[in-house]
């Protein structure tokens, strides 16, 4: 198993993750013959941050199906939401948005916070690539919130502070150059 961080960090003007993609395509070697849940969602992310996005695509129909067969509904939420980022970088914004603020609604309704942090923060990024700053930056506050009463990792909160700092920057006008974060989680 590769050591080698696959997330170097984020780009301020597209929110997107830098990569290695050395390391992301080792990475996928390891576990392309992996069928698991798990394993179907580490390779959408994958093929999405390598530009693979038709197989991304496939790969995320077929976690869904898995997960809704096999899986909890919260499994098939997150799926969910995974189809939708790959949606978003094959530029279908409107499909994208749409899928997400079911997710968040669906996660808000249940109390599955970390979910909702999730799906809010992905929600952020379409609004974001839509030109929707306020609306991005709003829904990254709230994210930050779930994720922090979550206790969820540091490299996942310091994505939302990130993204937080980058819009901010955007609505105010300031230069974002100086941003340079590490982060090395795959699921962001």
């Amino acid at each position: 198993m590769s050591d080698s961080p696959i997330i170097l960090g984020y780009d301020p003007e597209t929110l997107r993750e830098r990569i290695d993609p050395d390391a992301a395509a080792t990475r996928l070697e390891e576990i392309e013959r992996f069928r698991s849940l798990s394993a179907l969602n580490e390779q959408v992310a994958l093929l999405r941050m390598l530009g693979r996005l038709d197989e991304a695509f496939d790969k995320a129909q077929t976690a869904l199906r898995q997960s809704r067969f096999t899986g909890s509904r919260e499994d098939s939420l997150a799926a969910r939401v995974r189809r939708a980022q790959v949606e978003q970088y094959q530029g279908k914004l409107d499909t994208a948005l749409n899928e997400l603020t079911g997710c968040v609604d669906e996660a808000v309704a249940h109390e599955w916070d970390e979910l909702a942090g999730f799906s809010l923060q992905h929600r952020g990024k379409v609004l974001f690539d839509l030109g929707r700053l306020e609306e991005a930056l709003a829904d990254f506050e709230r994210a930050l919130k779930y994720r922090e009463n979550e206790g969820i990792p540091a490299d996942q909160t310091n994505s939302t502070k990130f993204a937080i700092r980058a819009v901010r920057a955007k609505l105010e006008g300031t230069s974002t150059e100086e941003f340079d974060e590490p982060i090395t989680s795959i699921d962001n």
